[in-house]
């Protein structure tokens, strides 16, 4: 497995505590530092958008989160660089604190992918990420 994350992607979040992005933003998603989170706003549906250089296949997304804020009724949604959508894969986070590992049900080829938080275990819908990644089974 190797991440798809390597080097030159594009990430998009739906919000950023307080517009905070320094503090809070996406990209200590991806730094390494278990110290550093993306802290969305309030409110539902949250979303993490990943534009990858070029298209990849994916078997399997890693998120950490922070218990008491983790995303609920989940989507993977993805297209491919034709703009053709592939079909939306549900998962379901416990809310915990460790790295969590969600192996999608089958191998999909995209350029873009979407992971949608339509809920969230904090009751004004936030969800604070950790760690984010996504792996290509090669």
């Amino acid at each position: 497995m190797s991440s798809v994350l390597n080097g030159n992607f594009e990430c998009k979040v739906s919000s950023v505590l307080n517009k905070d992005a320094k503090q809070f933003g996406k990209k200590n998603m991806f730094d390494n530092n278990d110290e550093t989170c993306w802290n969305s706003d309030q409110g539902t549906p949250q979303f993490i958008s990943i534009l990858l250089p070029t298209e990849e296949d994916i078997d399997k997304i890693e998120i950490q989160f922070q218990g008491g804020f983790v995303g609920q009724d989940c989507l993977f949604c993805s297209t491919r660089e034709s703009g053709e959508k592939n079909e939306d894969v549900p998962f379901y986070p416990e809310d915990v604190n460790s790295v969590q590992s969600f192996p999608l049900s089958k191998i999909v080829r995209a350029k873009k992918f979407t992971v949608v938080f339509n809920k969230s275990t904090d009751f004004f819908g936030r969800i604070v990420i950790y760690k984010f990644n996504a792996y290509s089974p090669s």
